[in-house]
């Protein structure tokens, strides 16, 4: 039975697949939405070649840092590895990828670049107050302090004249229904937590993060998906002069506690039924 694994970042998913692979085998599979790229390993905490020697590993760094990369894309990637071979131990904290895997993902036609720029240039409390009106099912489910799913669910609206909440409602059935896999959830304390990410952003400084920011600023300009990383545009900032290393590094934390929060509210709102695993 496949394993899935999610939590909060920063809460110790990749030791426990590589301790489940190591007594009980299986092939890690990458459920994180930045750990697909490549170019930042050591700033989105991607396995160390050492861990990755330990157990299979599969879909991590496996997209080009110039590239857009979906849900749907995740989703196409992993199904292969749902069948045959090692047992997936699917691992990450993209709430996102888990929904499509075990509850379907409706087939959404991609968003033209002039509605997507459009997007970009309106004020989020803008686009929520379209979607009250022409998609209320939507506007009262997602996150609203979220820009990005609010843009999304707009986005899809202006793009096929169609709400979100009706492409969802045709959403076909789950490549790994939740009943047929072993579904584990991490759940740490708040505090707890904002102390493992300061924590792990100071070994990501000492473990080389800025070399990786050093290597990739000369094609920054091309970062599609990548230059979501969080941390990212400010290293890059450290390299270019444009901000202290101690300023990046309080940012980054913080961007990543703000992450961490994100995420424990969408992991209460849709994993209810997963089994919690409490830390410390």
């Amino acid at each position: 039975m496949p394993i899935l694994i999610a939590g909060p970042t920063a809460s110790g998913k990749t030791a426990l697949a590589l301790e489940i692979a190591g007594r009980q085998g299986g092939r890690i599979i990458n459920a994180d939405a930045l750990q697909v790229y490549d170019g930042w390993r050591v700033l989105t905490a991607r396995p160390s070649p050492e861990e990755e020697a330990a157990a299979p590993h599969a879909l991590f760094g496996h997209v080009p840092f110039d590239a857009e990369y979906s849900t749907g894309h995740w989703l196409r990637d992993v199904l292969p590895f749902l069948s045959g071979g090692d047992r997936p131990i699917i691992v990450g904290g993209t709430g996102l990828y888990f929904a499509a895997l075990t509850e379907g993902l409706a087939e959404i036609p991609a968003t033209p670049p002039e509605i997507r720029a459009e997007a970009d240039r309106l004020d989020a409390l803008d686009m929520l107050a379209d979607l009250d009106r022409e998609d209320p099912l939507i506007a009262d489910r997602i996150d609203r302090q979220n820009r990005m799913r609010v843009q999304r669910a707009w986005e899809v609206l202006r793009a096929t004249g169609r709400p979100l909440s009706g492409w969802q409602a045709d959403t076909p059935a789950p490549a790994l229904p939740l009943a047929a896999a072993q579904p584990l959830l991490l759940t740490a304390d708040r505090d707890w937590l904002a102390e493992r990410i300061e924590r792990r952003f100071d070994l990501m400084l000492a473990g080389g993060a800025l070399d990786e920011a050093r290597a990739l600023e000369p094609v920054w300009h091309r970062a599609a998906g990548a230059a979501k990383a969080i941390g990212g545009p400010e290293l890059i900032a450290v390299i270019r002069g444009e901000m202290s290393l101690q300023e990046a590094r309080e940012a980054a934390i913080i961007g990543s506690r703000q992450y961490a929060k994100r995420q424990r509210t969408w992991f209460r709102a849709r994993m209810g039924n997963w089994q919690a695993i409490p830390l410390p």
